[in-house]
Order: structure tokens, then C-alpha cells, then sequence
């Protein structure tokens, strides 16, 4: 009966293991459960039938936490599980505004390198060619590069 009981403490254990490590990441109820399952199923064993019975469940205890952690490693469930989508959008902070090299503007923030101006209407992200520009000066777009705006004061 003793057997029969360290055995089912085990086999729970290395159920809730799996569950805790490739369902349910981070510590939560699964993972409490498993540890408190082969711990006592341990303390059972050496209480119960003695210290070659106590070694011999630790053994098969951690044997079964790296059988189980190559099996889910080398089982497809890791990749029904896991993403396979890569996000290819960039988006374009320019979009709509029709920026371009010489259009003029004023600045809405204080330019510290990068801030705010605004053309025709359009509120842009900025980056000063000239250093530090206050804010309500006027400015000229000197160059755009990779999405973003060069300006100096006009």
C-alpha cells in the first residue's frame, strides 16, 4: 500500500510539473502541487520504508523530472504552442502629411535634439540639426531620413 501511494505522489507530481512548466509558465497552483507531491512522496518513502526506499524515490523523482522535460522538449507540443508569426509592419510616422526637404514649419515643443514641430497643421517628431531650439521659432526641413525629420531654424 505504501508503494502504491509513493508511486501515485510521483506520477501526480510529474503531471503537475508538466502542466507548471509548458502550460501554465510562472509559479502558480500547478507548480506548488507538483513540488509538494514529490517532496512528501520523498518524506514518505524514508519515513515509511527506510533510507534505500527514500534514495531510490528521489532517484526515480528526478529521473522523471528530466524524462518529462526532454519528452515535452522532443514532442511537437512545444511547436503547436510556440509562435510562428513575425510582425513585418513598419509604420510610417510621416504618413499623410506629404513632408518634404525646404517645407517650412514652427516648432510646438522645445527642440532638445528631438521634439515636436508642426507643418501645415501636422504635428511632426523632429530632430534639430543646430542644437537646441526653443519653442514658436520657425524652422526648415534640412533632410528626412529613414522616417525622420532634420530641421534647423529658418
Amino acid at each position: 500500500m505504501e508503494t502504491l501511494l509513493i508511486i501515485a505522489l510521483i506520477v501526480a507530481g510529474l503531471v503537475f510539473f508538466a502542466i507548471e512548466v509548458f502550460l501554465i509558465p510562472g509559479i502558480s497552483l500547478a507548480g506548488i502541487a507538483s513540488a509538494i507531491s514529490l517532496l512528501y512522496a520523498v518524506y514518505y518513502a524514508f519515513h515509511e520504508l527506510g533510507t534505500e526506499a527514500g534514495l531510490l524515490t528521489l532517484t526515480v523523482s528526478a529521473a522523471g523530472i528530466v524524462a518529462v522535460t526532454i519528452w515535452f522538449m522532443r514532442s511537437k507540443t512545444i511547436d503547436r504552442l510556440s509562435l510562428k508569426k513575425t510582425l513585418d509592419y513598419r509604420p510610417d510616422p510621416l504618413q499623410g502629411t506629404g513632408l518634404k526637404v525646404g517645407d517650412r514649419g514652427t516648432t510646438v515643443t522645445r527642440l532638445t535634439l528631438i521634439g515636436n514641430a508642426e507643418f501645415d497643421g501636422h504635428p511632426v517628431e523632429v530632430k534639430s540639426a543646430d542644437g537646441f531650439i526653443d519653442e514658436q521659432v520657425p524652422v526648415i526641413v534640412t533632410a528626412i531620413r529613414n522616417g525622420q525629420v532634420i530641421v534647423k531654424k529658418l
